[in-house]
């Protein structure tokens, strides 16, 4: 078992590593029944909400996922194989995952509230993680039991919420292609998350080089035929509007999930929709993304430091132990990338408020259902495109 110490955090203070700009180098859609499409159909553009709303309104209509399933990285497997296929190489890479894995990973420092569980493999020089399955499920049903505070409306409806925010603040083309009448009933809309538009980027941290995958909410303005040019993507989050410190210190944490989970997939702006203690949409706040970690060390309480996450997770991921290095002293243990070697599958997992994160082997060899067989087959049977 390899133990990596997240404590003491000065150790991944100064200079953060090096950052490569996030590049969508494909996409994949879900559809309103949560079937895969190999396109780009559930885009959709930001287009700004009526106030006040009713975050409530529809909750009894509501068609939500049923993400009950293992799906492991079956889609963003398929999309990556139709890539390279189309470009007849390989997508290079030491990392392959969901961003919420690598979001996980880079809050560790500073969330001590939740832990997890994920699976990885290495495949030809690539790991591949996911999260663990039987982990997600016991957690949510952890959840479910836990008693609800009197007065407090259930967490199912808080989550709807969110859902609800985005329905009232998303159009299916651009504003000039969309019926004002289509615009104006958004609120009469029945709330379905099934639909989503899944981004998948190349990016990198330190020497570390990345393909994540992740949900994108909208764009702002219309997504750009130059595949080299910026995508001006658009987060959209709800939070209750603080009302005292100690609401602003609940919401400054939260700002630490809203800025990575941005920054991973380079989404520039995010849109938060405050709202009341009981669900009415009462403002909004545009956020750059780049500039949420300087502002929340300029005026905040200093809950977090952005500089130190990237710091942290570029250790985690890279880092070699050699014995008498002071950055190392405290890990006496090799980063990821040099922990995870040859056939199995390990477990990446953070108990909560625990101050390390373990990696060890739970499976001798093979994948572990992480690598799809169609996925496998195709990258067996074309050796010469490796990069």
């Amino acid at each position: 078992m390899s133990t990596f110490n997240i404590q003491p955090l000065e150790r991944f203070a100064g200079a953060s590593a090096t950052i490569r700009r996030p590049k969508e180098i494909a996409c994949f859609s879900y559809d309103d029944g949560h079937r895969f499409r190999l396109d780009e159909s559930s885009l959709r553009y930001y287009y700004p909400p009526k106030l006040p709303a009713n975050l409530s309104e529809g909750f009894d209509t509501f068609q939500k996922l049923d993400d009950s399933a293992d799906d492991h990285l079956e889609s963003l497997l398929k999309t990556i194989m139709a890539t390279e296929k189309e470009t007849a190489a390989n997508c290079e890479a030491d990392i392959v995952t969901w961003r919420g894995m690598m979001t996980k990973i880079m809050a560790s420092p500073f969330d001590n509230f939740n832990g997890f569980e994920m699976n990885a493999t290495l495949f030809q020089g690539t790991i591949f993680i996911e999260e663990n399955h039987d982990h997600k499920l016991s957690r949510w049903q952890s959840q479910r039991t836990q008693p609800q505070q009197p007065g407090r409306p259930s967490q199912d409806l808080m989550s709807f919420w969110g859902y609800k925010f985005e329905t009232l603040s998303l159009i299916p083309n651009t504003w000039d292609a969309t019926p004002r009448e289509y615009i104006d009933n958004r609120d009469n809309e029945i709330v379905n998350n099934n639909a989503q538009y899944c981004s998948i980027v190349r990016t990198g941290i330190g020497k570390t080089k990345m393909v994540i995958g992740g949900e994108v909410d909208a764009v702002w303005d219309i997504k750009p035929i130059d595949k080299d040019s910026p995508i001006n993507w658009v987060e959209l989050k709800t939070s209750e509007d603080p009302q005292s410190e100690r609401d602003m210190i609940k919401f400054e944490r939260k700002l630490l999930k809203f800025w990575i989970q941005s920054f991973l997939l380079g989404v520039p702006k995010i849109i938060v929709g405050f709202r009341t203690k009981d669900g009415v949409l009462t403002r909004l706040e545009e956020l750059q993304t780049a500039t949420i970690p300087g502002t929340v060390n300029r005026r905040g309480k200093g809950t977090w430091n952005g500089n130190l996450c990237i710091s942290f997770m570029d250790t985690f991921l890279d880092c070699e132990w050699i014995p008498g290095r002071k950055r190392y002293a405290v890990n006496r243990n090799p980063g990821l990338k040099h922990t995870i070697q040859g056939d199995g599958v390990w477990r990446i997992r953070r108990r909560e408020r625990a101050a390390f994160i373990e990696v060890f082997k739970i499976e001798e060899s093979g994948h572990g259902g992480i690598l799809s067989p169609e996925f496998l087959e195709w990258r067996k049977a074309s050796p010469s495109t490796l990069s």
